[in-house]
């Protein structure tokens, strides 16, 4: 009889992952020593009981010491695409935090997602578009499964640029500005969104096709899934009851396939803000993660969500641990 086999994808928002000296986005804001360890230890904890096979990682500004600290953790295949930015003034001061991939089984190939040139050209974007975080290409070949193709992502967040550049720099507590930025500026951040996730649900549909390959899409989507700027990537690929309807392409929301989705109920929230929950963190698959497609090798698929560490109360961030759940799917071949 042959031997089942466990694979486990995870994907963590790890807030602010500076290791001191070092501060984000201002110099005030850092580390002292016994915060950084009580985040350190944080992390390694929740990675350990975790015990993924593949992780990413989002807002990671110090990928040595992650780097470390998984090695330590068996997940000794780890990459980064870029590297975060000093402040021109005070160089220990870091912006642009990057994604991290880290796992206990070798890569085939890691890199960083390059935009397709003639969709950007059909998206009118052709000149001017930047992801905010360039997103990791990682594929794998799993014994037992076969290829899989991960997507670590981090999409334009919520936070909208004050326009006050147009207005000349008025008052920041203008009517008019403040308008301008609720409205203006709110869409103008969903619309790149969508197209940061235009273009990974592009490739991961054209690799689909190309490379028969498994795909995983994860990490910090900053949106719900049903949003506006995010519905497509699973609105044309619902969950059904004959998996014959499935077609060779499509990403569906795991949770939503999950043998314990029944049992959840509704899908647990991975943030919050002012004590209301949010779903902002994904693991989105393929059909050959689906245990109803006669076709897979996976017989199960269940959906976790560690967020023992979140206090729904709380209104300011603990930078000592996540703001974020970890969350993860563990499948059974």
């Amino acid at each position: 009889m042959e031997q089942r086999k466990t694979f486990k994808f995870a994907s963590f928002n790890l807030l602010n992952f500076a290791s001191p000296p070092y501060a984000f986005y201002q110099p005030e804001e850092t580390y002292n020593d016994t915060q950084w360890a009580t985040k350190t230890q944080f992390i390694t904890g929740l990675i350990q009981h975790i015990d993924p096979t593949v992780i990413v990682f989002q807002e990671v500004f110090a990928p040595d010491v992650l780097a470390s600290i998984c090695e330590d953790l068996g997940l000794k295949y780890f990459a980064t695409v870029d590297s975060p930015k000093p402040d021109a003034v005070y160089p220990n001061v870091l912006f642009n935090p990057v994604v991290a991939i880290a796992s206990k089984v070798p890569f085939k190939q890691c890199k960083p997602l390059e935009p397709c040139h003639e969709l950007l050209e059909y998206l009118n974007n052709l000149a001017n578009f930047k992801f905010n975080r360039t997103p990791i290409k990682c594929t794998f070949d799993l014994e037992g499964f076969g290829l899989l193709t991960i997507y670590a992502v981090h999409f334009k967040s919520q936070r909208v640029h004050s326009m006050a550049q147009l207005l000349g720099d008025p008052d920041q507590e203008d009517p008019f500005l403040v308008m301008l930025n609720q409205t203006v500026g709110t869409m103008q951040s969903q619309i790149s969104r969508s197209l940061e996730a235009s273009i990974v649900y592009y490739d991961a549909l054209k690799t689909q096709r190309e490379k028969s390959s498994a795909t995983l899409v994860m990490g910090d989507f900053n949106a719900h899934i049903t949003s506006p700027a995010l519905s497509f990537m699973t609105e044309q690929f619902p969950v059904v009851s004959e998996s014959s309807q499935l077609g060779t392409v499509g990403l569906f929301e795991s949770f939503a396939i999950s043998d314990n989705q029944p049992e959840l109920g509704v899908k647990p929230p991975t943030h919050y803000f002012h004590g209301e929950g949010n779903v902002l963190d994904y693991i989105l698959a393929s059909k050959e993660f689906s245990p109803r497609d006669p076709n897979t090798r996976v017989n199960s698929l269940t959906y976790h969500n560690y967020a023992s560490h979140l206090d729904p109360k709380r209104d300011e961030e603990d930078i000592r641990y996540s703001d974020h759940a970890a969350i993860a799917i563990e499948i059974t071949i």
